[in-house]
């Protein structure tokens, strides 16, 4: 085995554009976000073409195929290359996002951080007038 046949896991998922930075990658592995043929894994493990990965990360969690190996961070569309993705994780991440797209928000366009003056004055007289 040669030298362009291994890449380090924190390399290869910047590469693969799963996380913005290497830092931000290898957080998420030392954080047991990412799994490797199954096991808990440490940032410098290396990676070889046709293992299996588990990926967590904020825009959903993947199951992926390692296909082709990178160590440096190219174009999306090199990117999407690196790896194939399970039909049964894709169909989990969409049915994910629809899930979330159609549970009721809570959140007021106006209200962010503490509630003004006058939103608190408007909230007692709700509570003064339903109690």
């Amino acid at each position: 085995m040669n030298d362009n046949d291994k890449v380090r896991l924190d390399k290869w998922l910047w590469a693969a554009r799963f996380f913005k930075t290497r830092s931000l990658a290898t957080e998420a592995i030392e954080g047991g976000h990412v799994h490797l043929n199954g096991d808990k894994v440490k940032p410098a493990r290396t990676v070889k073409i046709g293992d299996m990965l588990r990926i967590l990360a904020t825009h959903g969690e993947f199951e992926v195929e390692v296909v082709a190996l990178a160590d440096k961070r190219g174009p999306a569309e090199v990117a999407r290359t690196l790896y194939a993705e399970t039909p049964e994780s894709a169909e989990k991440r969409a049915r994910a996002a629809e899930e979330k797209a159609l549970a009721p928000r809570f959140e007021h366009p106006d209200v962010r951080g503490r509630p003004t003056k006058k939103w608190r004055r408007q909230l007692h007289f709700f509570e003064r007038n339903n109690s």
